[in-house]
């Protein structure tokens, strides 16, 4: 977190509708490397510092308040009912800020990879106006930055600019910073005659300026500040976030032969000197160690792998999975809130559910944690050196002792001591010659309907 001078607030703004998102999920909802958009405005909040954070919600989306609220609590939320632009939104927290005295930036809850250090500049000059800028390629329906000099002059709406002001590339984030006080100063002279008959946040610049104020943008990239509205705009914000991700895990020595194949979650940890193969996603919660390797098409959320351990290909490790090192979990294994101590191995085609499993203990292939009754999860222990033959079912609570051994095929309910054998399967008997003489039978009476 910033150490600031200055006490900071921040106003967050997520009203909008989102209709063009075409979901039943609220747009700020929407999900950028496995954290919602909403989340990531809030984290650069915290991360710059701010004593306050105030998110602005619509009447119409209770999910969005009741997320927030978990988040951070009643006392940020403030509702802008109706909506009647960002001007109007911004009002809306004023309130909530209550005797808060210090600098304010408002960002918005639908633009997921602007981050504290593409804000910070914005709090350079405390005693103005600071906006953030970007060149746009296509400057299009943004609004201009029409600059006087060092001094930024006004912000105009594409929809009210002349042709000399759409010819400008400098175009507005709608991230704002000022003094708390004169903002809402400010906003409080900002009036609705304009094309949309809406108050405009952008509006404050000119009426600084009127008062004698300084104001000023500073500019950040136009990727940095890409809002939110559709779901092909969310999948261009994921795929730069993924991006970004990929190039930081690949410089600090990660090995990735198909980086582009590789999605990661915003928490992901990948030590260096860790081999991640093609076509692997991380949801949130993953924690690689260096040295181990991840093979292709495996899933891994709320796991730990340490160094050494090698996992899939095509394997999925889900919250609580906690795997020591040089542990191998191989094709078609799943693992969920089991830890697996050194050199454990489920090579392939295995449950493992609510559990432990000791070091340099064997699963064979088809053995399944049988860990719910359909009430409550029950947990299995499977000690040190203990082999589990293949196609065996563990109902838990039960416990394989040290070194022991289950025979293939066996259904155990009661605990294993250290170094037993235990069988749990019908004896297998046999019934001369009754095979060949049930094929002979059914050939002759198939023989006789084909007649």
């Amino acid at each position: 977190m910033t150490s600031t001078p200055h006490p900071r607030a921040a106003i967050i703004l997520a009203a909008g509708q989102g209709t063009r998102m075409k979901s039943p999920l609220p747009k700020v909802l929407h999900p950028v490397g496995g954290r919602a958009m909403l989340d990531h405005a809030i984290d650069a909040a915290e991360a710059l510092g701010c004593e306050r954070i105030v998110v602005v919600v619509g009447a119409h989306s209770p999910e969005v308040r009741d997320h927030v609220v978990r988040r951070l609590g009643e006392d940020a939320i403030a509702v802008q009912d109706p909506p009647l632009g960002t001007g109007h939104a911004v009002r809306a927290a004023e309130s909530v800020l209550g005797d808060f005295v210090g600098q304010v930036v408002i960002t918005y809850g639908d633009v997921p990879l602007l981050t504290a250090a593409d804000i910070e500049p914005v709090f350079a000059a405390p005693e103005g106006v600071t906006v953030i800028g970007f060149e746009a390629a296509d400057p299009g329906a943004y609004g201009r930055l029409v600059m006087d000099g060092d001094q930024l002059a006004a912000i105009t709406e594409a929809k009210e600019a002349s042709a000399e002001v759409l010819a400008l590339t400098a175009c507005n984030s709608g991230v704002m910073a000022a003094p708390v006080g004169l903002l809402f100063d400010l906003l409080r002279e900002v009036r609705n005659d304009n094309a949309k008959g809406e108050f405009y946040l952008t509006d404050v610049v000119e009426l600084a300026r009127r008062h004698g104020a300084p104001t000023r943008a500073v500019f950040a990239a136009e990727d940095a500040v890409m809002g939110v509205n559709s779901q092909s705009e969310l999948a261009v914000a994921e795929a730069l976030f993924q991006k970004v991700r990929r190039d930081d895990f690949l410089a600090a020595g990660v090995t990735m032969p198909a980086p582009d194949t590789v999605h990661f979650a915003f928490d992901t940890e990948v030590g260096g000197g860790a081999t991640i193969e093609p076509y692997v996603v991380f949801g949130p919660g993953a924690k690689i160690a260096s040295g181990a390797r991840i093979r292709s098409f495996s899933h891994i959320e709320g796991a730990t792998v340490a160094a050494g351990a090698e996992v899939g290909p095509y394997a999925r490790l889900r919250p609580g999975a906690d795997l020591g090192e040089n542990v191998k979990v191989g094709n078609f294994v799943e693992v969920k809130n089991v830890r697996m101590a050194a050199g454990a191995k489920a090579n392939h085609l295995a449950y493992l559910g609510d559990g432990e499993v000791g070091a340099k203990a064997n699963i064979g292939a088809g053995t399944i944690f049988c860990n719910y009754d359909g009430f409550f999860k029950h947990r299995t222990t499977v000690g040190e050196g203990a082999f589990v033959g293949s196609n065996s079912s563990l109902v838990a609570p039960v416990t394989i002792g040290a070194g022991a051994m289950v025979g293939s095929g066996s259904v155990i309910t009661k605990d294993v001591a250290p170094g037993d054998l235990a069988l749990a399967r019908s004896a297998q008997s046999a019934k001369p010659g009754w095979a060949a003489r049930f094929m002979e039978t059914m050939r002759a009476k198939k023989a006789a309907k084909a007649k």
